[in-house]
């Protein structure tokens, strides 16, 4: 169908005929949907006016209205041309037809007329089809093969020099508070294996090196193995190599671990460094960064979503904040468990079940907390809060809610109001409980609390939970300090051996004050301590 004349405005200039006579067809579909949608010519005009049938301008309104048809091409600011990559590409393909991976191309081009970074380098070799090259072997790639290790065995004090340099001094200092938890004696009431060669108190004390030295992953160990002051903690001439270490760790069953943290704790109790008396407890998700995990989603907080992660649970003493418990086995099929579990643990390492437990609502269910009540078991929990809970407590008149003053960390108070409810029920919980409604601790909507201990004054129940609400900052704060996220692998298994030796360190850190040992802590947090030593300062790998 032939385009109609348009006619020419009389104030059009030079240059009109080019939108009088639209020739591109970009063009005329563009003037035809703005004469029918924007100055309402009718479609049959429309269509006669530029060439179309009444069929085809519906068809372009209807691909126009569902975001089908582009008009206009943005340009992207910046230089449309790499001169650095274009002068560099011949000798670029001709590096990579050698065998070379983008890093040493980048070192190369260094050297030359044509520098161009790594990141430059991976462009033009993505550009030209070569797929990526994989790290080789130090061998393959020109570089120096890796040092060889000398073989470990147990130190001869006869032969030991006068006289020694060494970087890891400060694992020295933590002999004395090892000596006091008795050391030897836990690692023989859990059973740990030794070799021929390596004492079982010489491998755990190899392992407990890497933590103290935030050391992040025991294939790492190269890098402080023969320094004499970490081989002299752990009475070795050298640290055993990654390969014996990872070994060694596999050996490791749960039923060793729990009897460890069972006379760990019983050490704990009699040195002071847990009261028991009130026992705080959680969740923490370790975020797993490889590809295609054998591991099950759950919630990362500091990524906000569900993701592939390990979930662990712990248990501090609320006084000392020493941590008493540790399990990485754990599934969602019977993570609601883990709280009866712990219960056990505690029984079997005093004799007795714990007197109170303090968790947030996501730890357990209603029938768990049914058991723990029937078990004589006191805990202080949240509540979810429903639309329905939370207009019932919003409708209650404001002569309801008592002010109370409740203390807070530094000697500093803070206001809140109160309304209780000493017989609040529950879905699935058989008996009724007593419940706290509070507000004023920085929530838009009140705070809910629940529990099953009828005697203790609210103040306190208010301030035993908030002093629990830090716990996701202390264990922050041990999984930077001790490399806690360093998971060695996405296969779910022998992970306890890793969240056992994580509560050791921790031990040291809650040592009572004596000269100064592992104590030292940054200016910008208290409790945060200063890593000893960081990788970048060691042996270069």
């Amino acid at each position: 169908m032939e385009q109609a004349a348009i006619s020419t405005p009389e104030a059009a200039r030079r240059g009109s005929e080019y939108f009088a006579a639209p020739a591109a067809a970009n063009q005329r579909r563009y003037e035809a949907l703005r004469a029918y949608l924007f100055e309402g010519v009718s479609a049959a005009e429309a269509a006669t006016r530029f060439g179309y049938t009444l069929t085809t301008l519906q068809s372009l309104v209807r691909d126009f209205r569902a975001g089908r048809c582009e008009f206009f091409q943005s340009s992207r600011p910046g230089p449309k041309t790499a001169p650095a990559k274009e002068a560099a590409r011949t000798r670029i393909i001709e590096l990579r037809r050698l065998g070379h991976s983008a890093q040493e191309i980048a070192a190369a081009l260094a050297e030359e007329d044509t520098p161009l970074n790594r990141t430059g380098v991976a462009e033009v070799l993505a550009e030209e089809g070569f797929p990526r090259l994989w790290p080789r072997p130090h061998a393959e790639r020109g570089l120096p093969r890796r040092e060889s290790q000398p073989r470990t065995k147990v130190i001869d004090f006869a032969v030991l020099p006068a006289h020694a340099d060494t970087r890891m001094a400060g694992l020295l200092l933590t002999i004395p508070d090892l000596v006091a938890l008795d050391l030897p004696g836990l690692v023989r009431a859990a059973g740990y294996p030794g070799t021929s060669v390596i004492p079982a108190i010489s491998s755990i004390l190899s392992l407990l090196a890497i933590k103290l030295t935030t050391t992040r992953r025991v294939s790492h160990i190269d890098d402080i193995a023969t320094d004499p002051g970490a081989a002299l903690f752990a009475g070795l001439t050298s640290l055993p190599k990654a390969t014996a270490l990872t070994t060694y760790s596999y050996r490791l069953d749960h039923t060793r671990q729990q009897r460890f943290l069972a006379a760990l704790d019983k050490a704990s109790l009699a040195a002071g460094l847990a009261h028991g008396e009130a026992i705080n407890l959680d969740f923490h998700a370790v975020m797993h960064w490889g590809a295609d995990p054998a591991l099950e989603k759950h919630y990362v907080p500091r990524r906000s979503q569900r993701t592939r992660s390990v979930l662990t649970f712990f248990a501090e003493d609320a006084a000392t904040h020493t941590l008493l418990y540790a399990n990485a086995d754990l599934a969602k099929a019977n993570q609601n468990n883990e709280i009866l579990a712990f219960a056990d643990h505690w029984r079997t390492t005093s004799g007795a079940d714990p007197k109170l437990l303090i968790f947030d609502s996501k730890v357990t269910t209603q029938a768990q907390l049914a058991d723990l009540d029937a078990r004589g078991i006191a805990f202080i929990t949240l509540r979810a809060r429903t639309p329905k809970l939370t207009e019932h407590l919003h409708a209650l008149p404001a002569k309801d809610w008592t002010p109370l003053t409740i203390a807070r960390a530094g000697g500093k108070t803070r206001r809140v109001r109160v309304i209780e409810d000493p017989a609040a029920t529950l879905s699935a919980y058989p008996s009724t409980l007593r419940q706290l409604a509070i507000t004023g601790l920085g929530h838009d909507e009140p705070t809910i609390l629940i529990t099953n201990n009828r005697t203790t004054p609210t103040k306190h129940v208010i301030e035993a939970y908030a002093r629990r609400m830090n716990i996701e900052q202390r264990l922050a704060e041990a999984i930077r300090s001790f490399g806690l996220d360093a998971l060695a692998g996405a296969v779910p298994q022998h992970r306890p051996r890793r969240r056992a030796l994580r509560t050791r360190p921790h031990h040291l850190r809650r040592a009572p004050p004596t000269p100064p040992r592992l104590r030292h802590r940054h200016t910008r947090h208290p409790a945060t301590p200063i890593p000893l030593h960081r990788r970048h300062n060691r042996k270069p790998r």
